[in-house]
């Protein structure tokens, strides 16, 4: 009969390190250990608005299409910036036949030299400087107008993908509107956001497993940097102007989460990126000690 009690104290006691060891472990997994279920996938944003304005003459692309750099995205109707260099062609030309003809007549004059009043070689170096005044700014609305043409064709500004764009031949396109976005297609990254009570275990370069919710291969990805800031909700003011302190329990305090920029390393075939995606990011070091593997597995079910 004793040896059936000290069976059951075994076996009791067994039960309890095991359920112990699991309780430490899953510790680990959810307190300790670098990871986080809250991350998002992040781009560079190009927005595309013109420089002038004008009627959409002509759309290249579609919604979501890919294109390359220098790639044409839309014309503006082009008619009123060709009229406006060939007049500013034009005041050019006549610019520049002014300021010659100055100029022979300062030569003239300076060459006649006392046979003339001195008044007069003044007031002919006065007309050549405003007529090379004239010439210059001519010169300057001329090139404004070859770029004001230019500015008329919008291409992209990188290789990437069209989005948000709801522009259509015939619209009305603002100087300064933006009126489609472009997602540049080498620009993603992915910012876990993790809490403060783990940031003592990243270091910026340590390797990071970044898994999608909506694909099963692993990316991997390296600490790029750690934010250092976020916003304090209790330095908002109210109508009044008094801060707005949010109610606190004692015994309880909530910890922060911090950005973390993971920089990508390689993404695997298949695996299509979109900036707003949700992720689970956990940050891998290499010297961490082998019973973490378990923990690593603990995480899949959380």
């Amino acid at each position: 009969m004793s040896v059936v009690k000290c069976l059951k104290a075994s076996a009791t006691l067994a039960l309890g390190l095991v359920a112990l060891a699991l309780c430490m472990q899953l510790w680990r997994a959810y307190v300790l250990a670098p990871w986080t279920r809250d991350g998002r996938v992040s781009a560079q944003v190009i927005r595309i608005a013109p420089e002038v304005s004008g009627q959409v003459e002509h759309l290249a692309v579609a919604d979501n299409q890919w294109v390359s750099k220098g790639d044409l995205l839309y014309r503006i109707d082009q008619r009123d910036y060709l009229l406006a260099q060939r007049q500013r062609a034009a005041e050019l030309a006549e610019a520049q036949s002014v300021f010659e003809q100055r100029n022979e007549q300062f030569k003239r004059r300076t060459r006649l030299g006392d046979a003339i009043a001195r008044e007069e070689i003044d007031n002919a170096a006065r007309a050549l400087n405003v007529a090379k005044a004239r010439l210059d700014a001519a010169q300057g609305q001329l090139a404004r107008a070859r770029l004001d043409l230019e500015r008329t064709t919008l291409r992209s500004p990188v290789d990437g993908y069209v989005t948000q764009l709801r522009l259509q031949p015939g619209d009305y396109a603002a100087h300064g509107d933006t009126n489609l976005f472009v997602v540049d297609g080498h620009s993603f990254w992915v910012t876990g956001y993790f809490e403060e009570t783990k940031l003592s275990n990243i270091r910026e370069g340590a390797p990071a497993a970044i898994k999608l919710m909506g694909f099963s291969p692993l990316l991997k990805g390296h600490v790029a940097s750690i934010g250092r800031g976020i916003a304090d909700g209790n330095e908002l003011r109210n109508d009044s102007g008094l801060p707005q302190v949010s109610p606190t329990f004692s015994w309880i305090r909530l910890a922060q989460r911090v950005p973390v920029r993971i920089e990508l390393d390689n993404v695997p075939t298949g695996v299509e990126l979109a900036a707003g995606m949700t992720a689970s990011v956990e940050i891998v070091d290499a010297q961490s000690p082998s019973h973490w593997r378990f923990t690593h597995w603990l995480q899949g079910f959380m």
